[in-house]
């Protein structure tokens, strides 16, 4: 008498049945088994595609759409659109709400950050502006630009009791900044164009709300190299921004200081500027630039 078990029962079962039949079942988990290891493959081109993507945007083409990204990496028009979408919900990507075309998100600021940490604008800036807030006892901040707002990114608040407060992350309109403006001054015009379009916010009664004066103010800063904020963004505040340079000469970022208007001329404000446009060549000199 033979005893046997459940895994030698399943096994005869599966040899008696036709050669064909078996040899379809081996050729079903084969295919299987390829699929399960061309997963991993199949994520990494997804990956790649949108590496290749990011890389078709540049200087002269900072905006496009989906028929001139699919051309050019030669895919179809849905592949794109499905890259587009994955990389505008992480924020690589943005969308311009008037034309539908994707430019860089800021997203890859805060990555480049991390890569190029010698060339990142803020830490280079850090020393120059804490001789700056010495030099002048009041608010310092350093600010970026993000579609039609500035972004604050690094602040030294003055010590004296009445003082400009300043935050690090918070976005106001660049139209009635002193950042704002120094940094749309370097912009292309669309760029300056959206800005009117979307409309010049009145923040105190002291904003600037006609376009032509506006584009005035742009062209003084392209003039003088520097912006002042006299009340237009805060009631009772005035402030002073300039511009600062990366190694190709574009404008990346502006530092500028502020505080109490009564305290702040525009005389003083002015007579100030030297100071100030030191500070920021000398922070686009650490990041390479040399006009």
């Amino acid at each position: 008498m033979f005893l046997y078990t459940e895994q030698d029962m399943l096994k005869w079962n599966f040899l008696s049945f036709p050669l064909n039949w078996r040899m379809a079942k081996l050729d079903a988990k084969i295919v299987q088994n390829d699929e399960m290891e061309e997963d991993g493959p199949r994520r990494l081109s997804s990956v790649t595609a949108a590496l290749r993507l990011l890389k078709v945007f540049s200087e002269h083409e900072p905006e496009l759409g989906i028929s001139v990204l699919s051309k050019r990496m030669g895919v179809a028009k849905s592949t794109a659109h499905r890259l587009c979408a994955a990389l505008l919900a992480e924020g690589f990507l943005e969308q311009n709400p008037d034309n539908g075309r994707y430019r860089l998100g800021i997203q890859l600021f805060s990555l480049g950050g991390l890569v190029r940490r010698r060339f990142d604008v803020t830490k280079q800036a850090v020393p120059f502006l804490h001789g700056l807030r010495k030099q002048t006892d009041e608010t310092v901040h350093l600010a970026i630009l993000d579609d039609t707002s500035v972004v604050y990114m690094f602040n030294l608040e003055s010590e004296q009791a009445i003082r400009m407060r300043s935050y690090i992350g918070v976005r106001k309109p660049a139209c009635c900044t002193a950042e704002g403006h120094v940094l749309l001054a370097s912009c292309t015009p669309d760029v300056v164009s959206r800005v009117i379009k979307q409309g010049l916010v009145a923040r105190t009664p002291k904003s600037n709300t006609d376009t032509q004066a506006f584009l005035k103010a742009l062209e003084e800063v392209r003039s003088i190299g520097y912006a002042i904020d006299d009340e237009e963004s805060e009631v009772g505040m005035r402030g002073i921004a300039a511009p600062v340079r990366d190694i190709s000469g574009n404008v990346v970022a502006a530092i500028g200081f502020g505080g109490p208007a009564q305290r702040l001329t525009r005389k003083t404000l002015r007579a100030a500027a030297p100071n100030l446009l030191a500070a920021a060549n000398g922070i686009s000199s650490a990041l390479g630039y040399h006009p």
